[in-house]
């Protein structure tokens, strides 16, 4: 008999996997909440600080900085949808297996400013080599990949920010994905890039992209194919094919998730029986966010219109009330204080879910190390503001 599943059940388990019914508790390392998360985005480091920072009890941003410079249990990288993440290093084989054997859609460049198969490989081996036990900027790395493969690597072909980067850093993402390349230390005001240490890219053996959607059906299931696909940038039909080859296995189960047809890992059909209360901020493109589904549920009625970006999630940070969204927040920060500045939508909070949202703004002053002050009213900021 097919399992039936329904939002608030879906719902309630994901943040309580993800230590958003309650934080993880003292103690509990960096890398565990980040492994729980499936990833942390981090292209703004403070947003990362943030999303691990509310999910477990005391730790701050010199934490999450500890565990990424210091004893190296986290690892800044190029992750899905080849954004930059936080990853537990850990966990790093799987992804690097997984991320690798994902189909690639065509370049999105000219042809004159592409790169082959053979090329990108060869860049992509370039780069293993040159980090291997240093941190290199990106100039002092386009010279160390220019020397290795020719001087075709570096011709000023790919527009970017209003200038032109050198060829070679198309296939950037790729070196990251593939484990050639996490990031360093910043030097100054420079960023530097590394290999990651302990871990030989060609480890990573077939099963890892069977391991990576587990891991992916556990934190957010139940997911269909297209929801997959969706959060990882793939290509729909591949990812379909890829969950009937899970099914035919016995590793992947149906169950009726909102009516229709869903997935969840094998035996994975324990769902808790009533909703989620509470109330959670969430940063920039906080993995729940962009990865729950479908979004049409997490972002109801006037929660989608204000809190989504032409259909995308993660341009606002957001209020997340009983498990659903329920409007956008932004922090100023002048010094050591912090104004947060929350606007609702849909709906008015009841006594004690104000009561939780100050705590929620304290906790966000808490992991910045900064002192937090709460303003209720419109957000008139932008998206990445």
């Amino acid at each position: 008999m097919t399992v039936t599943v329904t939002w608030d059940q879906a719902s309630a388990r994901r943040l309580e996997r993800q230590f958003l019914d309650r934080p993880a508790r003292l103690g509990t390392p960096v890398a565990d909440v980040v492994a729980a998360m499936l990833g942390a985005h981090a292209q703004v480091l403070s947003a990362a600080e943030v999303s691990v920072g509310v999910r477990a009890a005391g730790v701050t941003r010199a934490d999450v900085r500890a565990a990424l410079w210091d004893n190296r249990s986290v690892v800044k990288t190029f992750g899905a949808r080849g954004t930059v993440h936080l990853l537990p290093a850990a966990g790093l084989p799987v992804w690097c297996g997984a991320l690798s054997a994902v189909p690639r859609g065509p370049s999105p460049f000219p042809p004159d400013v592409r790169v082959t198969d053979e090329q990108a490989e060869r860049i992509v081996a370039a780069i293993g080599d040159a980090l291997d036990g240093v941190c290199l900027t990106v100039e002092e790395l386009g010279e160390e990949v220019v020397a290795r493969t020719g001087p075709w690597a570096g011709d000023l072909v790919m527009p970017a920010f209003q200038d032109l980067w050198p060829r070679w850093r198309q296939v950037m993402h790729r070196a990251g994905q593939s484990g050639a390349l996490c990031f360093g230390p910043n030097r100054g005001r420079k960023v530097t890039y590394t290999r990651p240490t302990g871990f030989d890219p060609g480890t990573a053996g077939e099963g890892a992209l069977r391991e990576f959607v587990r891991r992916y059906l556990r934190a957010y299931g139940p997911a269909t194919p297209q929801h997959f696909a969706k959060w990882l940038a793939a290509p729909v039909g591949w990812a379909v094919a890829l969950f009937g080859e899970l099914a035919e296995a016995g590793e992947v189960e149906e169950v009726s998730f909102e009516g229709t047809v869903a997935w969840v890992a094998a035996g994975d059909t324990e769902f808790p029986g009533g909703p989620v209360r509470g109330v959670r901020l969430l940063p920039y493109f906080d993995a729940y966010a962009i990865a729950a589904q479908p979004r049409e549920s997490l972002f109801p009625g006037k929660a989608y219109r204000r809190a989504l970006a032409g259909g995308q999630a993660g341009n606002y940070p957001v209020l997340l009330v009983d498990g659903v969204v329920a409007g956008v927040w932004h922090q100023r920060r002048q010094g050591r204080r912090t104004t947060v500045t929350v606007e609702v939508v849909g709906r008015r909070l009841t006594t004690r879910q104000e009561r939780e949202l100050g705590e929620q703004v304290e906790r966000v002053g808490e992991v910045l190390e900064a002192k937090a002050e709460l303003v209720v009213g419109e957000v008139t900021v932008g998206p990445h503001a």
